[in-house]
């Protein structure tokens, strides 16, 4: 897929389809800012998820699942289909997915600035 293009979706709009597999698309109606936020702290889980393996750390890598699968559940990637939840519902997994991933951020940099 060339760099900046959207990936290819199923005709329902529920799905991307990568390399010829299916894979849940992220919820539409998330607006673009959250939405963002969101896709950073996933990318920055997924860095951590690496570092603590290339550590053979496995209890920094558990964390750092636990945040990616948090992110991709506040994205409608995981969990409860998003097109099956009401408006509310759907607001509410983000909102809340992004708060919970804001404040472990808040917590993991004031824990970091406390060990200098």
């Amino acid at each position: 897929m060339p760099t900046g293009s959207q990936p290819e979706r199923t005709p329902d709009g529920r799905y991307i389809v990568v390399d010829g597999r299916r894979w849940r698309a992220t919820d539409p109606d998330i607006p673009p800012e959250p939405a963002g936020r969101l896709r950073g702290h996933l990318m920055a889980a997924r860095r951590g998820v690496a570092a603590a393996r290339r550590k053979d750390d496995t209890g920094a890598e558990r964390a750092a699942r636990a945040r990616v699968h948090r992110a991709k559940v506040a994205l409608g990637e995981r969990g409860d289909p998003w097109w099956e939840q009401s408006p509310t519902e759907r607001t509410a997994r983000w909102r809340d997915g992004l708060k919970a991933l804001d404040d472990a951020e808040a917590d993991q940099r004031a824990r970091a600035d406390g060990d200098g």
